[in-house]
Formats: C-alpha cells, sequence, structure tokens
C-alpha cells in the first residue's frame, strides 16, 4: 500500500526540523531584540533578520532548497528569478556547495543588491537582467529552466524554501522572549509568512498572526478573499521586496488557515516605520523590512499592555532610496500638514502671517513664487508635536481672514514645482541663505534684514535634517538702488544666518524666465 501523504501543514513542520540540520552550514542564528518607542504602546521584538550575511531571511529557504538537490539535480545547474534578496540567498548557497546558478533579475534592480549576488556567489553565479517586473524575470528564468534542464529554485513557493524561511521562527521559540500575544508578519509571496506562522501556531496555539501587506501590493488579502491566488493588475513597488502580482500557491494553502487577518499599510506608514527603526535599534531597514512595524504603530493604541513580535526581513536598501525616504512625510518624527495661503502682494504680509499664525509651529518646507501683482499662495508644510496645534491653524487663518486650502500629499507640492513669472519682477535679486535650524532663525533674518521696499518674490526651501538649512530666497525692489544698496550693506554673517556666495547670473537668468502665464 502507498502511504498516504502527510497534510501541507505537517509536511511543512516535518521539512522545517529537517532545515534545522541543514541552514546553519550556511549562516547563523540572528538575535531577537527589544524595541522601546517614546510613546505608549506594546512591548515590541524584532528579530533582526537585517543582521545575516546577506542582510536578509531569504538565505534560510535558498540555501535548505540547495543541500536538497542531488548529486544529478546539482550537476545540472539551477536557475531562479529575484528582486534581490532571494538572489543574495542562492548565490551564497552556490558558492558553498560548489552549485552553478544563473540568477535573473528585473533591469531596475538596485545596483547594491547586484553587486551583493556577485560578492556572494563569485565564480558560481551569473546576472541576467530581464523585464521591468519580477514577472517579466520568472518568465525569463523558467524558459531558461526548459531549455537547460536546470533546476528552478522559487523564491516562495516551494515547501522547502518555506520550511527554511520556518528557522527563523525556530530560534524565537527558542530565545526564552516568548510567548506572544501577537505577530506582525509581511507578505510578499508569502513563503516567510507560511514557514514562521506554521511554526509559531505550533508552540504557541493562542498567538494572533496578523500578515502585512502594502497598499497597491496586497496579493495574499487578495488571494484570501477569493479563495485562491489571483494576479493583481498593477503593483507599487515602494516595497520592493514584497511587490509579488500574486501569492504563491503553497504559501497560500498554509497563510488561509493560519493568518487571523491580512491589513495593508501605507507608504508614508512604512517611511514612519523606518524612521522608528532607526532611532530605536540604530536599525537601516528596507522599506518591506519594515511593515511589519508599520502595522504595529498603526494599531499602537490597541496594542498597549500586549507583547508583539515582527520580523526585520532585510537591509538591502538602495542608498539613494534612503534620502528620498528620509525626506519623506511619512518618516518626519512630527505630525504635518501643507497649506496654502493667500496673502496680499506686499511688503511685510510674509511676515505678518508668520507672526498671527504659524507661532509655536515648526515651517518644515516653504514654497512661493510670484504669479500674480495683486495677490500670492506661498505653500507651507509645517509641524508640531501635538496634532491639535496644527488643527488649530485653521481657526487662526479663518479668524484673521486669510484664504487657504489643504495641499497634503498634493503632486506638485512634492515634486517641488515652483512656478515664477519673470515679467512681473522688476530689479530682482536672489540669495542663497544657510541658517541654524533653531525656532524663530528663519523669522529673524526676514524681520531684521529684509526691510524697507523688499519683496518676496521667491522661496525655496525644505528642511533636510541638518543642524544647517539652506533656502534660496528671491527679492524684488522697485529700483536697481534700493536693490544694490541691500546688497551692499547687508552683513555677510548675521545672527543666526550666513549669506553664500551671490547667485550668478546665468542661474537669475534661469529664474526669471521659468513660467510666465
Amino acid at each position: 500500500m502507498e502511504r498516504e501523504a502527510l497534510p501541507l501543514d505537517r509536511q511543512l513542520r516535518q521539512e522545517t526540523l529537517f532545515a534545522r540540520g541543514r541552514v546553519y552550514r550556511f549562516g547563523q542564528a540572528t538575535p531577537l531584540e527589544k524595541l522601546t518607542l517614546p510613546v505608549p504602546g506594546p512591548e515590541i521584538w524584532v528579530k533582526r533578520e537585517d543582521l545575516t550575511a546577506v542582510k536578509s531571511y531569504k538565505w534560510r529557504g535558498a540555501c535548505n532548497r540547495l543541500a536538497t538537490l542531488t548529486e544529478n539535480e546539482a550537476a545540472r545547474g539551477v536557475v531562479t528569478a529575484s528582486a534581490g534578496n532571494h538572489a543574495q540567498g542562492v548565490a551564497l548557497a552556490a558558492k558553498t556547495l560548489g552549485i552553478h546558478a544563473r540568477i535573473y533579475m528585473p533591469r531596475s534592480t538596485p545596483r547594491v543588491k547586484q553587486s551583493a549576488v556577485l560578492l556572494h556567489g563569485g565564480e558560481f553565479v551569473e546576472i541576467f537582467l530581464s523585464g521591468d517586473s519580477y514577472d517579466e524575470a520568472v518568465a525569463a528564468a523558467r524558459e531558461d529552466e526548459q531549455r537547460t534542464g536546470a533546476v528552478y529554485v522559487h523564491a516562495y513557493d516551494d515547501l522547502r524554501v518555506m520550511a527554511g524561511q520556518g528557522t527563523l521562527a525556530d530560534e524565537i521559540v527558542l530565545s526564552g522572549h516568548g510567548p506572544f500575544d501577537a505577530a506582525f508578519l509581511q507578505i510578499g509571496g508569502g513563503g516567510m509568512a507560511a514557514g514562521v506562522s506554521t511554526w509559531l501556531k505550533t508552540y504557541w496555539p493562542e498567538i494572533e498572526i496578523i500578515g502585512v501587506e502594502g497598499d497597491g501590493q496586497a496579493s495574499m488579502k487578495a488571494a484570501i478573499a477569493a479563495g485562491k491566488p489571483v494576479t493583481l493588475e498593477n503593483v507599487d513597488l515602494f516595497c520592493d521586496g514584497t511587490a509579488v502580482r500574486k501569492a504563491g500557491e503553497l504559501p497560500f494553502e498554509i497563510c488561509r488557515e493560519t493568518l487571523d487577518r491580512v491589513e495593508t499599510v501605507t507608504n508614508s506608514e512604512v517611511s514612519h516605520a523606518i524612521r522608528a527603526l532607526w532611532e530605536g535599534l540604530r536599525c537601516v531597514s528596507e522599506p518591506s523590512g519594515a511593515m511589519g512595524l508599520a502595522a504595529v504603530l498603526k494599531n499602537r493604541e490597541k496594542l498597549v499592555g500586549k507583547k508583539v513580535l515582527i520580523v526585520v526581513s532585510g537591509s538591502n536598501i538602495d542608498f539613494l532610496q534612503l534620502g528620498l525616504i528620509a525626506q519623506s512625510q511619512g518618516a518626519a518624527n512630527q505630525a504635518s500638514r501643507t497649506l496654502r495661503v493667500r496673502i496680499p502682494e506686499r511688503p511685510g504680509a510674509m511676515l505678518e502671517l508668520l507672526d498671527s499664525c504659524f507661532q509655536d509651529l515648526n515651517v518644515a518646507d516653504f514654497q512661493y513664487g510670484k504669479t500674480d501683482a495683486d495677490e500670492a499662495w506661498p505653500a507651507f508644510t509645517i509641524s508640531a508635536d501635538d496634532p491639535l496645534l496644527l488643527e488649530s491653524v485653521s481657526d487662526k487663518l479663518d479668524a484673521s481672514g486669510f484664504a487657504w486650502e489643504d495641499l497634503t500629499g498634493a503632486v506638485d507640492i512634492a515634486f517641488r514645482a515652483i512656478p515664477l513669472r519673470s515679467d512681473l519682477l522688476r530689479f530682482p535679486a536672489f540669495l542663497r541663505l544657510d541658517f541654524y535650524e533653531r525656532k524663530g532663525a528663519l523669522h529673524d533674518f526676514l524681520g531684521q534684514r529684509i526691510q524697507g521696499n523688499a519683496n518676496l518674490c521667491y522661496f525655496n526651501y525644505r528642511q533636510s535634517g541638518e543642524r544647517i538649512g539652506r533656502a534660496l530666497i528671491g527679492l524684488d525692489f522697485p529700483s536697481s538702488y534700493e536693490r544694490d544698496a541691500l546688497l551692499m550693506t547687508i552683513p555677510s554673517h548675521g545672527d543666526g544666518y550666513r549669506l553664500c556666495e551671490p547667485v550668478d547670473e546665468a542661474t537669475m537668468k534661469r529664474l526669471t524666465t521659468q513660467n510666465r502665464s
């Protein structure tokens, strides 16, 4: 008689036990650390998979899978597709085992991930950039599999890959820090969530498991709703490590039984979580690695008094992306709003607005270009520790008679599209200004140094997190005499500020020949 096949969840548990004896040939266990937030919330424990040799958990599944290849399979070599992290795991295993691997990656894969694959795999790996998405890379890798007979190593839809990822949960159980009330697990194809949730539920049946996906890439949530994996038409790529159009068949079968629910988080919430990890643990997470914490922070008040678990699944982030995340509103440590306010186009009007309505607030971004002879519409991004203080600005503006509109999240603000009509300018001058990032420094410069008939016609400033703020300021004068007099008499250094070198004529011309309509 043929032995009856074990149910999938029992197969996964069994394979996870076997994986215990394989994966530590390739890497070491990772620490479980406590994250303390500056505000009331749950007790948060963080599994630091970003500290592995490949800076993600993906080495576990890839190494476990390659370690089970037969001699014949190993001789044929392996082929895979990856957005970056799985590829590094395959490369590490291939070099250690002496197996040749061909790795297909989207053409948009960050250089840091491509370089890491070559570093870990050496002469045993080849990289092929194919297509603009993970799915197109998969198609190319599958074609290679059919053409060459190489063994395809799936990033998540494979029992032994899932079991390898489950070893991180085994380390959590053995750590002595459990049990936990809840675990928030990010989901791409679902391999890690399936392996980890199965193991955690085995030892702590009462634990609540919450799957976390990004808005615009919630393939597992769609699969559970439909009763089977379905293909998303569009996928948001901000959290590139979890940007999967269709959940894996095997992970879906597991996750629909082990997950208590699936939540989604926004890119802004993920950016905030990345900052929280940096400030609490000095951990630099890639966007997908911070999704679990983003969901915890989103539910912080409901989780007070609970003990929760998250996994920082990776830190393979492009250096340039770090700057964009740090400057995003989501990463801000304070609540913020962007407001566009109408003021009369006359000297001193901007200062009156700052004095009357924005007092005690932090101006994190200031954009303005003159586009009308009679009225100005400067845009301010303001922030404060107290959200109620931000809300009170609306009442202050109304009471002072200012027309205004909320532009929080507006595209033109995000891209700093600052129009300026040169035909409205008479005798302009542009100043590059550095000032100390302290309360009142910019206000004092405008109030003490820009006097007389000088009229503000342009302002471009964004808080960067440095001790020094930098701004490009345009002033317009009724006569060349008044302009030259100010430029000759204004000190290059003053209380809290420093004027940089003058804006050259070529820059002046470019600034004053912008949109004339």
